[in-house]
């Protein structure tokens, strides 16, 4: 969902080239909008490259369905902003002038379309992957032995399906998008819906991404507290957990970064769709827009950053800069990162896990290293 270099704030972008402010301020947008693409671009295509390397050396089942869906995330992502993208700057260059470019109103319809599928296609794979690392958390045996790689395939392509089906909808309904008031995008009729459909379609758009948000902390946060709960007992100790709070630590970042960009956007469709219509609109739109905009720029950088590698260096460097003060921290790094680089060269079986303190019988499975 890129649709971040307008403002309409009184200045369209059909008005004269006389208009010095107004030249200014599209040139203003489309400097932004190449920018924003630009770096969207760049970060996708660097996360996804960290993450097919890892998914390609991923020898554990969970991690490997976690690579999944980040990489088709990222891929999400990516897409977004080369499509979306494009089509803004399409509009930049034409100067705004639908009637001209686009005289059947086909090419609003595939923005509109675009716009709602790469912005609710983030939210629901946030969502799913949350739901999958709960269940590989709290019910592991339930996880390795039914839930097979080719039924997370399947949940992926059910859940772009669904972004398709929700972005198709108004098309099929005979409600097509419309060009908004800055004229540079497309999206649901909100300004002067006709009738209680014009209403229903942002609001689903709206409620679906806020039960994605909302499934994605009620998993994260039983996920969490369960792995908080394993780390701090006595009783049971796993070393495979290590690469569980990797994960977490990655999910709970973007579940904090849609939470912030995404939140805005969906809570204002709403007040818009419900409001009276006699009454004017508080919030600029496509300033909400903008943030939810870098949703996409955000996430690529939790898995470029939130990497074991990159964690291992940071800790170095603050135990060099703080000295005795993070003994601490660092003697906790250690531990972490250790039981990481375990976890991650032994091959799938049974981890190994102590239970008061006593070694678990080997059953004739012994990781790999």
């Amino acid at each position: 969902m890129s649709a971040n270099g307008s403002s309409e704030s009184g200045c369209k972008l059909e008005v004269r080239p006389s208009n010095n402010t107004c030249n200014l301020q599209r040139e203003l947008s489309v400097t932004s909008s190449v920018i924003s693409m630009t770096v969207g671009i760049f970060s996708n295509s660097l996360a996804l490259f960290i993450l097919v390397k890892s998914y390609t050396r991923a020898r554990v089942k969970s991690k490997a369905s976690f690579l999944l869906f980040a990489s088709s995330l990222v891929v999400t992502d990516l897409l977004g902003h080369i499509i979306n993208g494009s089509l803004v700057l399409f509009v930049y260059s034409s100067h705004g002038k639908w009637e001209k470019f686009d005289p059947h109103h086909i090419m609003c319809i595939i923005f509109g379309v675009c716009m709602v599928f790469f912005g609710l296609s983030p939210l629901f794979l946030g969502g799913a992957m949350a739901v999958e690392r709960c269940i590989g958390v709290t019910r592991p045996i339930f996880h390795s032995t039914t839930l097979a790689s080719h039924h997370m395939k399947r949940l992926l392509g059910l859940t772009w399906l669904l972004a398709a089906l929700v972005a198709v909808l108004p098309v099929l309904l005979q409600r097509p998008y419309r060009v908004q008031s800055s004229r540079s995008w497309c999206f649901f009729q909100m300004e002067e819906p006709k009738d209680w459909l014009d209403v229903l379609l942002p609001l689903l758009f709206s409620l679906l991404g806020l039960l994605a948000l909302l499934l994605s902390i009620v998993c994260n946060t039983l996920t969490s507290c369960t792995l908080l709960q394993a780390r701090q007992s006595h009783k049971h100790h796993c070393r495979s957990t290590s690469h569980h709070i990797e994960m977490i630590g990655q999910l709970l970042v973007i579940m904090v970064v849609s939470c912030v960009c995404w939140g805005p956007l969906l809570f204002h469709i709403i007040m818009l769709s419900t409001r009276a219509k006699d009454k004017p609109a508080s919030v600029n739109l496509l300033m909400v827009v903008r943030m939810a905009t870098w949703n996409q720029i955000l996430d690529p950088w939790v898995y470029i950053l939130l990497r074991k590698a990159v964690m291992r260096k940071l800790f170095m460097l603050l135990n060099n800069c703080w000295g005795t003060n993070f003994h601490h921290l660092h003697r906790w790094q250690q531990s972490f990162l250790h039981s990481s680089m375990e976890t991650s060269t032994s091959a799938v079986g049974p981890p190994a896990c102590h239970c008061h303190g006593v070694p678990l019988r080997d059953t004739g499975i012994k990781a790999i290293s």
